[in-house]
């Protein structure tokens, strides 16, 4: 934060037009959906898609070529800028809101099961991203945090960050984005069916929690990517050590909300317009 200004500095603005960017997104979501379709409709297509390299190509590859010649670099040029700005408030979110996932999924919980509790029983299907993980999950656990990075990318750095430095508001485009990034994932719905909307929240939120870190930060992608990378390797861990996997995973996120306890503390006691510095600026 500018300690005269009081105001978060602003990403790096991209001079693409909206046109472009717009069907930057559309072929993005359709490659990331096609996997879902694609090989169903098509079995001549499993040579790209029954693989992990040809997967990733789709999947990753042509939403990255696709940004690069359309959006151009501008919007992630200060992605490893303002490192400790981008710590305290990639925690303070990633905790905070993360808890109020958990709280959102006990409530639905309790809704469901008073209202279908036969759906409940859909979640103990296998999760499809672990069940592919089970022959190598060391692998995965390391892999996470490359995918971590790359969606990051593409989701904070291009798909919110052409619009963090044109809004008036970051929320708004920070929750249609992150609308986004969690109906991308759509396995989870075909998976657990009437019982998926206890996990999109929390990816929802967590979207909106890196997105909101992204533009505080200034731009800063690396804190968002490793919170990012933790989130889903903590998942493949319980592979192997599954209580040590948990733990991980929660003591990252009470850490994070220890953070944004203190952010709160600290900013009833500053209020706007006194001279303050946050913990972690630059």
């Amino acid at each position: 934060m500018d300690d005269r200004t009081g105001e978060p500095p602003l990403p790096p603005r991209s001079p693409a037009s909206t046109g472009a960017y717009v069907l930057g997104v559309a072929i993005t979501v359709v490659a990331i959906l096609s996997q879902y379709f694609v090989p169903v409709e098509w079995p001549a297509t499993l040579v790209v898609y029954g693989n992990l390299p040809g997967d990733l190509f789709v999947v990753y590859g042509i939403p990255i070529l696709t940004f690069s010649i359309l959006l151009g670099p501008a919007s992630l040029r200060a992605w490893r800028d303002r490192m400790g700005r981008a710590t305290w408030e990639g925690l303070r979110w990633y905790g905070a809101l993360s808890l109020l996932a958990l709280g959102i999924v006990i409530a639905l919980a309790v809704v469901y099961e008073l209202v279908d509790p036969a759906a409940l029983q859909l979640l103990g299907k296998p999760n499809p991203a672990l069940e592919q993980a089970r022959g190598d999950p060391w692998f995965f656990v390391g892999f996470s945090f490359v995918v971590g990075a790359v969606e990051e990318t593409i989701f904070r750095g291009w798909i919110f960050g052409y619009w963090a430095s044109r809004s008036k508001s970051w929320i708004g485009p920070a929750a249609w984005t992150s609308a986004i990034f969690a109906g991308v994932h759509l396995y989870y719905g075909l998976t657990y069916g009437p019982a998926s909307p206890l996990i999109f929240p929390t990816l929802f939120l967590i979207g909106f929690g890196f997105a909101a870190t992204y533009r505080l930060s200034g731009g800063n992608l690396v804190v968002v990517a490793l919170l990012h990378g933790e989130n889903d390797a903590s998942a493949y861990l319980t592979l192997v050590v599954g209580e040590v996997g948990v733990a991980i995973h929660y003591l990252v996120i009470l850490a994070g909300g220890l953070v944004a306890l203190i952010h709160y503390l600290r900013a009833e006691n500053h209020p706007p317009g006194t001279a303050t510095r946050t913990s972690g600026s630059p």
